[in-house]
C-alpha cells in the first residue's frame, strides 16, 4: 500500500477525522483525552490512531509517562497537491465560468 492509499484509507473514517479536528484543536492530546470525546472504548481509539499513525497523519512524542498526539498535516497538503490542485487548474476554471454564463449566473 502505497502513501497516498494509506491516507485515504485513514480519512475515509468519520471516527479518524473527528481525531483529527480535534488535533487540529489543540495539539498534543494523551490517549485519555482523546478517549474521552469519542463514544467508543479505548481499544477502538488506540486502532483509529494506529492507523492515523501508519498514514502519517498523527505522530506521537512520549512526555514522561504519557504518549502525546500531535497531528501532522503534510501527507494531506501532498494528496492535496497531487490530486485536487490539478483539477482546480485553469481548464476548470474555464469551463465553471463557461457553464455560469450559459446558465446566466454571472452578470
Amino acid at each position: 500500500m502505497d502513501d497516498d492509499d494509506r491516507v485515504f484509507k485513514a480519512l475515509a473514517d468519520a471516527s479518524r477525522r473527528f481525531l483529527l479536528d480535534l488535533l487540529f484543536a489543540r495539539d498534543g492530546r494523551t490517549l485519555t483525552e482523546l478517549e474521552s470525546e469519542l463514544e467508543m472504548s479505548r481499544f477502538g481509539v488506540m486502532k483509529h490512531l494506529k492507523v492515523l499513525e501508519e498514514a502519517g497523519l498523527v505522530v506521537t512524542r512520549r512526555m514522561g509517562r504519557e504518549k502525546l498526539h500531535f497531528l501532522n498535516p503534510i501527507p494531506i497538503r501532498q494528496v492535496h497537491d497531487r490530486w485536487i490542485d490539478k483539477y482546480t487548474e485553469h481548464h476548470v476554471t474555464a469551463l465553471l465560468e463557461l457553464k455560469a454564463d450559459l446558465e446566466g449566473d454571472n452578470p
